[in-house]
């Protein structure tokens, strides 16, 4: 059943409601990334850290053409601006959708903000100090004295961001769960009957989302994303508690009928 609120809205107002957050969210990400640009130097010792506690002695990193180390510095502080700026990113998702939303439902703003934004950074730390120093301990042991590791900046970067990317997106499944049950896709007693095949596409997940191709990195994504998908069952069933009764949801029809005659 829709909001009658969503039904009256006309798609231009959509796309003039979408225009007005994204204009936002970039100029709050341009700000933040202003700030970051202004600490890269400190930003790119903390990115690289990980790869730097497991380098043998006399190693370092290489880039290979003139612009490289500039874009690279570039892109440290874009996705440190994005994760700096993620709770207003996320502040302005919800008030684009909450049009959408019957009034019980709109009063979980600060929830929703808060705990995506907590998740998110939960997995981003997850994947910096337990899934990022094994990886890069075990492809530094195939070095030797006839094969020395000269790592590419590109390269290194790319693969932590988008690490730390696939992280801090897989622990935002609760959330995702909770709004699913919300709207009655799924219900805790399906999610628990599932279970079997719920572990097989976390696997599958893992082995997608982690650009790292060794079985170390793809594991660690996965144990917690099964132990997030057992905290999910329990969102489940406060989700469904807390759905609006039919009763309540005719009565907010009537009264926004109502209000907009």
């Amino acid at each position: 059943m829709k909001n009658p609120a969503e039904e009256k809205m006309p798609l231009t107002s959509h796309l003039d409601e979408l225009r007005k957050r994204l204009i936002r969210i970039l100029i709050i990400v341009g700000i933040g990334f202003v700030a970051c640009w202004y600490f890269r130097e400190w930003l790119f010792q903390v990115i690289t850290a990980p790869l730097v506690k497991v380098l043998p002695q006399n190693s370092h990193m290489i880039y290979t053409s003139l612009p490289e180390a500039f874009f690279n510095y570039m892109k440290i502080s874009f996705y440190a601006s994005l994760f700096l700026t993620s709770p207003f990113t996320l502040y302005q998702l919800w008030k684009f959708i909450s049009p959408g939303l019957y009034q019980t439902e709109k009063k979980y703003v600060a929830p929703f903000v808060i705990s995506s934004s907590l998740l998110f950074t939960g997995g981003v730390l997850f994947g910096y100090y337990l899934a990022l120093p094994p990886a890069y301990s075990f492809f530094v042991e195939f070095s030797s004295d006839f094969l020395k590791p000269m790592f590419s900046l590109k390269e290194y970067l790319s693969l932590s961001l988008k690490l730390l990317l696939a992280f801090g997106l897989s622990f935002e499944l609760p959330v995702f769960i909770f709004f699913m049950a919300k709207i009655g896709i799924v219900n805790s007693k399906m999610l628990a009957k599932q279970r079997r095949y719920a572990i097989l596409v976390i696997f599958i997940a893992a082995a997608v989302l982690t650009p790292s191709p060794d079985a170390i990195t793809q594991i660690i994504m996965a144990i917690p994303l099964m132990i997030l998908y057992e905290f999910s069952i329990f969102i489940a069933k406060f989700a469904e508690k807390k759905r609006p009764k039919t009763d309540d949801v005719q009565e907010e029809m009537k009264n926004s009928e109502e209000e907009t005659s």
